[in-house]
């Protein structure tokens, strides 16, 4: 509880030294004024030569000043008062800073348990291995699958390649050369493109294929 109202007790403090120090220094202006007035009242008491009024003035004068000179110590203890009170409130605002502080790594060491956080590294390890594995023995398949595909799709290529040329061969100078996607040569095709097998198999070994 003192820690709470100690600010604004503080603040009220300092308020309070401003307004003494603001006091003091009307004191002094007054003193400073009633000084100059003696010293007028001493050159008179001089000039007409009464001595015994210029000693009493000089006696006046004498503790006026010194009055004068008390408002100025008192005047720089107000000062240094009102610095330590600033530094006592700078202190109290990073000490709490720092309790703050602490309650939050407190909190924030409560919930960031070493063990769980370790084994959750651990477990997320783990998993992240499993899962680069599987997508690897997946890689490996669909490549495996579209490997295949692709060496069918080539052979396809050559038969098709084959008949073409057979077709052409056969045909001679046709304006289009029948080819694997349209068939081979129906019934209905003219003598003059009937083959036979004895033709095609003698086709094929010229072209390297067995």
């Amino acid at each position: 509880t003192i820690n709470i109202f100690l600010p604004d007790i503080i603040k009220e403090q300092n308020r309070e030294l401003r307004g003494t120090q603001r006091a003091i220094t009307r004191d002094r202006a007054a003193l400073e004024k009633q000084e100059k007035q003696l010293e007028l009242e001493i050159k008179k008491m001089a000039k007409t030569g009464n001595k015994e009024a210029c000693k009493v003035l000089a006696k006046q004068l004498v503790q006026l000043r010194k009055q004068k000179n008390r408002t100025y110590a008192v005047s720089s203890k107000v000062t240094s008062m009102s610095t330590q009170t600033k530094v006592m409130n700078s202190q109290m605002k990073m000490a709490g800073a720092m309790s703050t502080t602490a309650k939050t790594m407190q909190a924030v060491n409560k919930k960031m348990d070493p063990q769980k956080t370790l084994q959750t590294m651990q477990n997320f390890q783990k998993e992240n291995m499993k899962m680069e594995m599987t997508e690897e023995m997946i890689n490996d398949t669909l490549d495996d699958i579209f490997d295949a595909s692709d060496e069918e799709e080539e052979s396809q290529d050559i038969v098709n390649q084959v008949l073409d040329e057979i077709g052409i061969e056969i045909s001679g100078k046709m304006a289009k050369a029948p080819s694997a996607a349209r068939g081979l040569p129906s019934a209905s095709t003219s003598k003059a493109t009937t083959i036979s097998d004895e033709e095609i198999e003698r086709q094929l070994k010229a072209l390297g294929v067995d």
